[in-house]
C-alpha cells in the first residue's frame, strides 16, 4: 500500500470570520462548518492532515476587550490574547470537523495542540513593528495610547490609525516531534493557530514569550517543514494566484515553478499586504524540500489536489 500524503492546510482568515458579516459566535461556527468540505474530501482520500488557520478578526477583538477593561482586570500580553485565539478557535475547528466526521462515518481522531513558535529576539522586525491589529482610532487618540501604553501607531491607509506590532520570521515549531507523530497515526491536527505562539529562547535555554504575531501562511510553511509534509495547501479568497491582479492585463497562473515564484515576487505582483506573503511561504517550504504548493479558494481545495482548479507552485 502506498505511503499517505502528508499535508498542511492553511484555512484562510475568511474561514471563520467574513467581512461584512455581524462577527459573533454562532456565525463564526456556520462559517467553520461551510470551510471544511474540502477538508473532509481530503481525508476521505487518507490524507494524512495538520490544519492552520488565521486569527486576525478574532486577536483584534480579544485586545479591544483587554482595553475595554483596563482599570478593572489584569491587562494581557499579546502572546496570551494569540494563545486565548489560538485555544478557542482551535476547540471550534475541532469540533466541526469532528462532528462532520461523525455524520460521514469517518473515524478519524482531531485534536487541537496549542503551538509555541520559535522567533529571533534579535529579529529587525521587533524593533520596527508594522503588522495592523486592533481598533481604528483619530489621531489623537493614537497620539494618547502612544504616550500612556507605549504603543507604536501608524496610519492605515485613509481609515484612521491603528496600533502596530512586531511581526517576526518563524524559525521553528517547539512541538513538531509532538505534531508529526500524531499525524503520522493518522490524527488531524489542528496547530500554529494564527501563527502561533511568539516565542524565543533566554539565555539559560528556557523559552519566554514574545510581544507580537506571525504571520500565519509563513507559519505554516515552517510547520510542513518541520513535519516533513509533501504538500501545502494555502486556502484564501481566490481560485487562483495571477500576474497584475485587479487590472486589464490580469493572467491567472495555473502552474508555475520556484524560480517563477521568486522572480514574480521581486517583480512586485504579490502585494505584501494580500498575496505577497502566502508566496514567500511558497517558496521557504519549497527551497526546504517540499514538493508542492497549492493555493486555491476554500472552496476549490479539492478539486486542486485533483488539479482541476489553484495555482501549483514546484521545485
Amino acid at each position: 500500500m502506498a505511503k499517505a500524503k502528508t499535508a498542511v492546510v492553511a484555512l484562510g482568515g475568511n474561514a471563520i470570520s467574513k467581512e461584512g458579516e455581524e462577527d459573533n459566535i454562532p456565525k463564526q461556527f456556520e462559517n467553520t462548518n461551510k470551510s471544511l468540505t474540502s477538508i473532509v474530501e481530503l481525508i476521505k482520500e487518507d490524507y494524512q492532515l495538520a490544519i492552520t488557520h488565521g486569527n486576525g478578526p478574532q486577536v483584534g477583538n480579544a485586545i479591544l476587550r483587554v482595553e475595554l477593561a483596563r482599570s478593572k482586570a489584569p491587562v494581557l500580553p499579546l502572546y496570551i490574547c494569540v494563545a486565548d485565539t489560538e485555544g478557542g478557535m482551535g476547540f471550534m475547528v475541532e469540533q466541526c470537523l469532528k462532528n462532520r466526521l461523525q455524520k460521514e462515518k469517518i473515524e478519524r481522531e482531531v485534536v487541537t495542540v496549542m503551538t509555541q513558535v520559535i522567533v529571533d529576539k534579535n529579529d529587525p522586525a521587533i524593533k520596527n513593528p508594522s503588522k495592523f491589529i486592533g481598533q481604528f482610532y483619530s489621531k489623537d487618540e493614537a497620539e494618547n495610547f502612544s504616550k500612556e501604553r507605549g504603543w507604536v501607531v501608524k496610519k492605515d491607509s485613509n481609515r484612521g490609525y491603528r496600533r502596530v506590532v512586531a511581526s517576526p520570521m518563524p524559525k521553528e515549531i517547539v512541538e513538531k516531534k509532538t505534531i508529526k507523530t500524531l499525524v503520522a497515526e493518522g490524527v488531524v491536527v489542528i496547530a500554529a493557530g494564527g501563527g502561533g505562539i511568539p516565542v524565543c529562547y533566554n539565555e539559560d535555554g528556557t523559552l519566554q514569550g514574545i510581544e507580537g504575531v506571525i504571520d500565519k501562511d509563513r507559519a505554516s510553511a515552517v510547520l510542513a517543514r518541520d513535519i516533513q509534509a509533501e504538500l501545502l495547501l494555502i486556502l484564501t479568497g481566490v481560485e487562483k494566484v495571477a500576474l497584475n491582479f485587479g487590472t486589464l492585463l490580469q493572467k491567472e497562473l495555473e502552474q508555475i515553478t520556484l524560480a517563477e515564484a521568486k522572480k514574480y515576487l521581486a517583480e512586485g505582483h504579490f502585494p505584501a499586504g494580500s498575496m505577497g506573503p502566502k508566496i514567500e511561504a511558497a517558496i521557504s517550504f519549497l527551497e526546504a524540500g517540499g514538493k508542492e504548493v497549492i493555493i486555491t479558494s476554500i472552496e476549490k481545495a479539492h478539486d486542486s489536489v485533483l488539479g482541476k482548479a489553484g495555482t501549483k507552485i514546484v521545485p
